[in-house]
């Protein structure tokens, strides 16, 4: 697995099998957040075999579909509860860079710009085009 840290409590990755979860659960993580579309996988790796494995290792699974191009504000909340205090969170996709923009979005306003950007740049995602989207939403949370 390609694990890369966005916070001390959340990671994201990309693409993971059932059989990696009991291997994310032994690592600690206890909240697992698939934000890929079933539209875009087969029945191997959908939503349904992966409850099962997060089920099987005591995981709290959350599916949250991010389809490309489709952000709302109420999957950014609903991305911002599930990985809220329930402790070591890892979110994927099918690249993470999807779970990191949701993650970014959900810090808005609670982390300054660049610390956000900075985080998700070391993790080796660019999200200079969800700049302007960040500094409106912690605009609004002013």
């Amino acid at each position: 697995m390609d694990l890369r840290q966005l916070s001390p409590t959340l990671a994201v990755s990309p693409q993971i099998c059932p059989e990696d979860v009991a291997e994310l659960a032994a690592a600690g993580f206890k909240v697992l957040v698939n934000n890929r579309p079933d539209q875009e996988v087969d029945a191997r790796i959908d939503h349904e075999a992966i409850s099962k494995a997060a089920e099987a290792a005591g995981m709290t699974y959350h599916y949250l579909p991010f389809h490309p191009g489709e952000i709302t504000p109420q999957l950014i909340t609903e991305f911002s509860h599930a990985t809220a205090g329930r402790g070591p969170v890892v979110a994927y996709c099918r690249s993470g860079h999807r779970s990191t923009v949701l993650w970014a979005l959900s810090q808005a306003g609670k982390r300054p710009d660049v610390e956000i950007l900075d985080a998700a740049s070391k993790a080796g995602y660019d999200l200079t085009p969800v700049q302007p989207l960040l500094a409106s939403l912690a605009s609004r949370k002013v």
